[in-house]
């Protein structure tokens, strides 16, 4: 369909085009009552994926829980008194009621498995089954507890200050309930203790609850925002209005698609509706373009046809870049992400079908009288955004050279930037430094093991090898390796209860806190352990056939990079120690720090692949759009300069490219090139309707006059509605930033960023490289140069 019918049918229809919109709309809604969620990041990823069937074939082999919370109790004067004790018992007892909590694997001083010994009988039972009731069974707790290897840094601090509760989680579990059931129970002791609840799925549950609650509260300000500043522009509530409702309008039909298509609402799309109120900002062309026909013509029929006409290439075009930026991400492997991507692709699409019919069909609406007063405060001549673009370009035109050897000193001091960038994700510090779940999570690695677990299973194909002395000496050294790297607080492995209960039988004597010198004695020790044992205690480190074993680790932060870390460490281990083991041993990682590890280099990398799919998409465009190969690569310059300018400074702030800022990545080239498309756009189409430029002059020392014109112009003129594009698009993005998740303020300060750099380099840059390359621009530019 062409837009100029399009936009002649919606001027003479404008109760029909207004109508169909509500309706569609209407129809759009009544798919919203059937909305789900999914917050849930594993969901990133397919059933399928390698990871996650890993981690779901460990967790069956040795028993373990994808999920777990920790409850920490900290008292500046220990915790090993009788009132913490008491209310430690208290605590624990009712989370063993609490839904969603796997109450027969809990780990706390009333339920962890002791293995002491009695008249050279192995006992293995509660360390805590009540509250010791004299000091005479305080100090023997204080010894059982800090002598044995399993319970230091797991269920207590070295320091006795800090105790811990391990509250694995029922498969389907939400971590953010059970945290909050959790947070009711503490509530519930007084003392001078201080509690704090933290783990993977309190941080990942609780920030997708969050997410959706300042989704709802942004979205209407930014969008109050939107309407506030369009009506200082303007001065026109009536259309401000419909600037807003054509915003409404897309995101509607979006979301009810998306529902109506069986796709929850993630993580990602919940964004969905910010994004296409900021997209919807690009219609400020059509309306900055229509004031100033309408004071030239004083038709108002006549002024939409020409303002359509005038600017309906470059809208048609940036619209199809920034539907482009978001369509690349279909081709991405994880489903959330491509759903994200059509999402805004469609209300893209949806837009820009609504700016060539809904918004002219509302300018008919306007009386002329109230069109004449707002047209007549528009003039290209006047007024301090208009100084403010002219002086800009006129700058850049006039000093080419420094112009553009200065945004290349620019460039370069970006690549040193680039260069420093991260890859790493790290969900705990998407909360801010003081919420009370980041909180928890610091104090609890420095004074406990670590709350993220990673799994580091070794695995051969003979049965009863895992009961060799050379293998247990081995896990013993690859532990000890581990816990040499900073990030790990603290390893377990069937080592440790082969080395508990090889002490215990020998009188308690630290001379036998070793590994046993033969297989039979380690068998046996197993054995005596399984039939006292809670079935978990064996199952978790050990499979039934002893081919395999499983070392838990302890990291003391959730970023995605230490487990790789732990990953690297033990390979080298294994390279440098393989010919001390009976067998060949693989050593396989599972566990929650080992699926964001995943999870953080597939999202991360399938942005950027995303990114240079785009790269190229969006200049295939400007190719299309401007029928050229060399204006699309001069129009690409601002683009990118912007893009490597901001990547630059991330670096250089220490901030890592994590997941937000590698999804913007992708996003950011359609919304960053629209600029340079509406500049370029229409100062060809300003040399084209003043005559074009005389023949030969590109090849004389200076610039003609009617360039230096026409770029001035096209400052003055769409470089108004370019800035107030920018203006508004930061505007509605600027209110993140106050956003108490990190990623929103990410998302505020990297956008609002983009868009007002974009600007400046577009106003500023292009016609310094204008001027420039004028010759190579123009020499077979046919209707901008006269015969």
């Amino acid at each position: 369909m062409r837009s100029p019918s399009l936009v002649a049918f919606s001027v003479d229809h404008p109760r029909l085009v207004v109508l169909v919109s509500v309706a569609l709309s209407l129809l759009a809604m009544t798919q919203l009552g059937r909305i789900t969620t999914d917050t849930n990041p594993k969901n990133m990823l397919p059933e399928t994926s390698a990871v996650r069937v890993g981690n779901r074939q460990v967790e069956q082999t040795f028993r373990l829980y994808e999920d777990s919370i920790v409850v920490g109790v900290q008292s500046e004067r220990g915790v090993l008194n009788q009132d913490t004790l008491g209310r430690i018992l208290r605590i624990t007892d009712a989370i063993l009621q609490v839904d969603g909590v796997a109450a027969r694997d809990v780990s706390a001083f009333s339920t962890i498995t002791n293995v002491t010994a009695q008249d050279g009988t192995l006992h293995v039972g509660p360390l805590m089954p009540r509250v010791p009731e004299t000091e005479a069974e305080l100090a023997a707790l204080r010894r059982q507890l800090f002598d044995n290897p399993l319970f230091v840094d797991r269920i207590i601090s070295r320091d006795g200050k800090t105790a811990a509760i391990h509250v694995p989680l029922e498969a389907g579990a939400n971590g953010k309930e059970v945290a909050d059931a959790l947070r009711r129970i503490i509530s519930r002791e007084e003392g001078g203790e201080q509690f704090f609840v933290a783990g993977d799925p309190v941080a990942r549950d609780t920030f997708g609850a969050e997410m959706f609650k300042l989704m709802a509260v942004f979205a209407p300000i930014a969008g109050g925002v939107m309407l506030l500043i369009r009506y200082l522009m303007f001065r026109d509530l009536f259309l401000s209005f419909a600037l807003m409702m054509d915003a409404m309008i897309s995101i509607v039909w979006s979301m009810g698609l998306l529902i109506a298509l069986g796709f929850p609402i993630h993580i990602m799309s919940s964004m969905s509706p910010v994004f296409l109120m900021a997209i919807a900002t690009d219609s400020i062309h059509i309306f900055n373009e229509f004031y100033f026909r309408y004071r030239e013509t004083r038709d108002k029929r006549a002024a939409i046809i020409a303002t359509m006409a005038a600017v309906s290439r470059p809208v048609r075009y940036t619209a199809l870049a920034t539907a482009a930026g978001f369509a690349v991400l279909v081709f991405m492997s994880i489903v959330p992400v491509k759903v994200f991507g059509v999402m805004l692709a469609f209300g893209t699409f949806a837009l820009r079908v609504l700016s060539f019919s809904f918004i002219p069909a509302m300018f008919t609406f306007v009386p002329e009288a109230h069109l004449a007063k707002v047209a007549g405060r528009e003039d290209a001549d006047t007024g301090w955004a208009t100084r403010l673009l002219t002086g800009l370009a006129s700058l850049g035109a006039g000093n080419p050279r420094v112009t553009a050897g200065l945004a290349l000193v620019l460039l370069a001091a970006a690549g040193l930037g680039i260069l420093r960038l991260t890859v790493n994700n790290n969900m705990v510090e998407w909360f801010a430094e003081d919420s009370t779940i980041r909180t928890a999570d610091r104090v609890m690695n420095e004074a406990l093991g670590g709350t993220s677990l990673g799994y580091l299973v070794l695995a051969t194909g003979q049965d009863d090898a895992m009961k060799d002395p050379r293998a247990m000496r081995f896990m013993e050294g690859l532990q000890r390796h581990l816990e040499g790297l900073a990030v790990v607080g603290k390893t377990t492995s069937v080592v440790d209860y082969v080395k508990r209960i090889n002490r215990v039988l020998h009188d308690d004597d630290p001379a036998f806190d070793t590994v046993p010198e033969s297989a039979e004695a380690i068998g046996q020790y197993l054995f005596l352990f399984g039939m006292s044992a809670k079935p978990a205690d064996l199952d978790n480190v050990v499979d039934y056939a002893y081919r395999q074993a499983n070392i838990t680790v302890q990291l003391t932060t959730w970023d995605a990079r230490a487990m790789a870390e732990v990953m690297a460490a033990a390979a080298d281990f294994r390279q440098r120690h393989s010919a001390e083991l009976p067998v060949p041993v693989e050593i396989r990682p599972a566990g929650i720090a080992y699926f964001n590890l995943v999870w953080n280099e597939e999202v991360l990398w399938d942005m950027l692949k995303g990114f240079s799919l785009a790269l190229v998409v969006v200049l295939a465009i400007l190719v299309l759009n401007f029928r050229s190969l060399r204006w699309a690569l001069v129009g690409y310059a601002p683009l990118l300069f912007t893009i490597l300018i901001i990547y630059g400074a991330i670096g250089f702030a220490g901030k890592d490219f994590d997941m937000p800022v590698s999804v913007l990545s992708c996003l950011s080239l359609g919304m960053a090139v629209d600029f340079a498309i509406h500049f370029i756009s229409r100062l060809r189409q300003r040399l084209a309707e003043s005559g074009g430029l005389p023949a030969g002059w590109h090849r004389a020392p200076a610039p003609a006059p009617q360039l230096l014109a026409a770029l001035v112009w096209t400052a003055a003129r769409p470089g108004k509605g370019i800035l107030r594009n920018a203006v508004l698009f930061s505007a509605s993005f600027a209110v993140m930033m106050v956003a108490p998740l990190t990623p929103y303020i990410t998302v505020g300060v990297f956008i609002v960023s983009m868009m007002l750099l974009s600007a400046l380099l577009t106003v500023l840059l292009l016609p310094a490289l204008v001027v420039l390359c004028r010759g190579w621009l123009f020499a077979h530019e046919k209707g901008l140069v006269r015969p």
